[in-house]
């Protein structure tokens, strides 16, 4: 099986377990993903199977969109719902203060990463060091929110939801925490679902335990999309016979018979098909020698 399923991962799992459970499904030893979830996350997770998982390093950089609920009053050293609580009390916003703040964390904004996170520190993850009690100084990182939008909000409660629409790299619970900050009462990420990713949305997915029944009754398939869909970012070229024969070699294509943009920038990507549709890999300008030079061939 060569292709990506988009797994709705469910929350109590991480993304290497529904890894390891694709395996299994899918009766691949190459399997990986393309962006971890958190455990208590829910959502999109395409999982790259077969030859699609020479795509790993490939990834494009690509918007993610998610829906998260948090509750004021409350935070925690991983700044989730699942973490250890380091303050609690009472609290009284209201819709307009959060409204309010919420210009403050649109547009290009930065991020200290969380403690307890991916990122890593002199070859550490964060993550490691957070579980021995360490905490270390982390530099800023500048992130992207394309939008951000209050979906609802319970006075009662102290609980809101919201949705957004990001760079790669940006940490929601850290949004919810700095919301909860920005008002003087301190926040806490609840749930969190990831309902796009990479192109795909939550309706492309399938859970692990509907794949497994699919798997069984031959209608996995159904789910499958072919690698090059996680491509389409990129402009496409179509070849001729002779090309392909040349390019599947690992020779380059002169770019005046390959149809790429005259305008197109020393290493642009494209997408390379052959006369009979295939897929044939991933292409790149290559100005130096006027040719269009093999990327990855798939």
């Amino acid at each position: 099986m060569n292709g990506i399923i988009v797994i709705d991962k469910e929350s109590g799992c991480t993304s290497f377990d529904v890894v390891a459970k694709m395996r299994k499904i899918c009766g691949e030893r190459k399997v990986g993903h393309t962006g971890t979830l958190d455990p208590m996350a829910t959502g999109v997770l395409p999982i790259l199977i077969g030859n699609a998982t020479k795509a790993q390093s490939l990834l494009p950089e690509s918007d993610k969109e998610y829906e998260a609920s948090f509750s004021f009053g409350i935070t925690t050293d991983t700044l989730d719902i699942t973490g250890r609580i380091l303050s609690e009390g009472m609290s009284d916003v209201t819709l307009d203060e959060l409204n309010g703040v919420l210009p403050q964390f649109r547009g290009n904004i930065t991020q200290l990463p969380p403690m307890y996170s991916a990122v890593s520190k002199d070859g550490v993850r964060l993550y490691e060091l957070a579980r021995r009690g360490i905490s270390v100084e982390r530099e800023p990182r500048a992130v992207t929110v394309h939008k951000l939008e209050l979906l609802s909000f319970d006075e009662g409660l102290q609980s809101a939801r919201i949705y957004v629409k990001c760079s790669k790299g940006t940490y929601i619970r850290s949004i919810c925490d700095d919301i909860g900050n920005a008002l003087g009462c301190g926040a806490v990420m609840t749930s969190l679902c990831r309902v796009a990713a990479c192109g795909y949305t939550l309706s492309d997915a399938v859970t692990v335990e509907r794949a497994s029944d699919l798997s069984v009754s031959g209608g996995l398939n159904e789910y499958l999309h072919k690698t090059d869909s996680i491509f389409m970012c990129y402009p496409s070229v179509t070849v001729t016979e002779a090309q392909s024969v040349r390019f599947k070699n690992g020779g380059g294509l002169m770019l005046s018979r390959t149809g790429v943009d005259d305008n197109a920038e020393n290493g642009a990507l494209y997408r390379v098909y052959g006369s009979d549709k295939a897929f044939l890999g991933l292409g790149y300008v290559n100005r130096e020698k006027s040719e269009l030079s093999v990327k990855k061939l798939f």
